[in-house]
């Protein structure tokens, strides 16, 4: 019999690549971890590992192992959703990882909602931005994550995460005040090539999506500052520091005085948000009524 707790070791070791950073994910001494593994291929009498120096690799018995233990892990989960399900009332505590304009926009005032129609229900909110929120998910750090669609994670935790879509919304491009096109009613990127950007720094979604629009404009982007905060992009278009795109529901907290906002001329890029939870668990009442109270904010935003 295989003891489903090794599974979940050798599952930490595919997800992260080393002993140490599974021990680190499963709060264990690397010792523990090398010794559970070993436990492991005892049981299963196959070689699951390849070391080579201080690396290990799966082998292909590993692999197919790994795939297994996913699936057993998610079929857990749905024993606890179930048991979850047959209690009577909602109570407990949901954790919610989101970027900062969802928080502001979206998870904030779902809170409220949730707080009167559900008095037992306690949400916890960690402010993660690109794709930690998918990380949080998966380590079990976090219920539900509201992310941004971004093309390295489309198709990257598939068999890990439930995904529902749940809004898009445009990006306006935001100038200084005596910029040339301020006085646009809107604006073509290609105009703009030839100017310095202010941009999210790289590995969050808003700037690959940024660096995609000016590349099917047919132009590289010069990026002269990063900011992950919008307020402080907008702040640096005001002072001429450089032109930028930001999500237009980020603006209404974020622009400076004396900007200029403008739609962007023809199809402009859009982020896509949507909310995840680990397979499994999409039964479970506490999450069902979170991910249905976030849908109801949105509903009645003006994105």
């Amino acid at each position: 019999m295989i003891d489903p707790r090794r599974l979940r070791v050798l599952r930490a070791l595919a997800d992260h690549g080393t002993v140490t950073a599974a021990a680190q994910a499963l709060y264990l001494s690397p010792s523990a971890v090398s010794q559970q593994l070993a436990a492991l291929e005892a049981e299963v009498g196959h070689a699951l590992l390849e070391r080579r120096g201080r690396a290990v690799r799966l082998t292909a018995t590993g692999t197919v192992l790994a795939g297994h233990a996913t699936k057993i892990a998610a079929q857990l989960e749905r024993a606890e959703a179930d048991v979850a399900a047959c209690a009577a009332g909602v109570t407990g505590e949901v954790t919610v990882a989101a970027f900062a304009t969802a928080i502001t926009e979206v998870v904030a005032p779902t809170l409220v909602a949730l707080r009167e129609l559900a008095p037992g229900v306690r949400v916890r909110v960690k402010d993660a931005e690109g794709r930690e929120c998918h990380r949080l998910l998966i380590a079990g750090e976090a219920d539900v994550a509201v992310a941004v669609e971004d093309r390295e994670t489309l198709g990257r935790w598939d068999d890990r995460m439930l995904r529902e879509p749940l809004y898009a919304e445009p990006f306006d491009v935001v100038l200084p005040p005596d910029h040339p096109l301020a006085g646009a009613p809107d604006v073509d990127l290609a105009a703009l090539a030839g100017d310095p950007w202010i941009t999210p720094w790289p590995g969050n979604p808003v700037h690959d999506a940024v660096v995609l629009a000016c590349q099917e404009a047919r132009f590289q982007p010069r990026v002269a500052s990063l900011s992950d905060d919008f307020r402080a992009v907008c702040a640096l278009v005001a002072v001429g520091a450089g032109v930028a795109l930001v999500p237009r529901s980020a603006l209404p907290g974020a622009v400076a005085e004396g900007v200029v906002v403008r739609p962007v001329r023809g199809r402009g890029p859009i982020r896509k948000v949507f909310t995840a939870v680990r397979a499994g668990t999409e039964h479970h009442p506490l999450l069902r009524q979170a991910l249905a109270g976030l849908r109801e904010t949105v509903a009645a935003l003006p994105v």
